[in-house]
């Protein structure tokens, strides 16, 4: 009788995980919003290269993630720029500065809080590859962005901090 006991409990409490992640609790976050670049919160390492998006409005839905970002242009005015991902793993492919292409893959941390895209691009046969990891903070009010990008001296390594407005 204990152990038909036993059987139950451990059968309830596997039914019980598999209703938690069915029904998302473990899911991917979603980064929609509009977002601020918080400067006082964000790292930008040994760059003296800041081109970060100072906005950036973020759509997700379905397998889709739609970025559109302000940035400082070269001549002080504003640069802005369109990327759509795949969130299903599945490449994609945005326009980048000077023709380039920018191709991208994202992936997802085994706990789903953190996407990981992973962009190459080509530069006068040269390939150029960077790195880029997301978390949405717990209370949903920040996004963390650590960037990597291989310079000729070696990596620069970013950490911007967006707050959504």
């Amino acid at each position: 009788m204990k152990i038909t006991n036993l059987f139950s409990i451990r059968g309830l409490s596997g039914l019980f995980i598999f209703f938690l992640t069915s029904a998302g609790l473990l899911a991917q976050p979603n980064f929609s919003g509009t977002w601020g670049l918080n400067e006082s919160k964000s790292n930008f390492g040994n760059s003296e290269f800041r081109m970060a998006a100072v906005t950036m409005v973020i759509a997700q839905q379905g397998n889709t993630l739609s970025v559109e970002s302000t940035q400082p242009g070269f001549d002080g005015g504003e640069m802005k720029q369109s990327a759509k991902y795949n969130l299903d793993g599945k490449p994609s492919e945005n326009p980048g500065f000077m023709d380039m292409v920018r191709k991208s893959v994202i992936s997802w941390s085994a706990d789903k809080s953190a996407m990981t895209v992973t962009t190459t691009m080509n530069f006068d046969g040269n390939e150029f590859k960077t790195t880029e990891t997301w978390k949405l903070s717990a209370d949903g009010k920040s996004i963390t962005i650590d960037q990597v990008m291989p310079m000729p001296d070696g990596e620069v390594k970013l950490s911007l901090v967006y707050d959504k407005k």
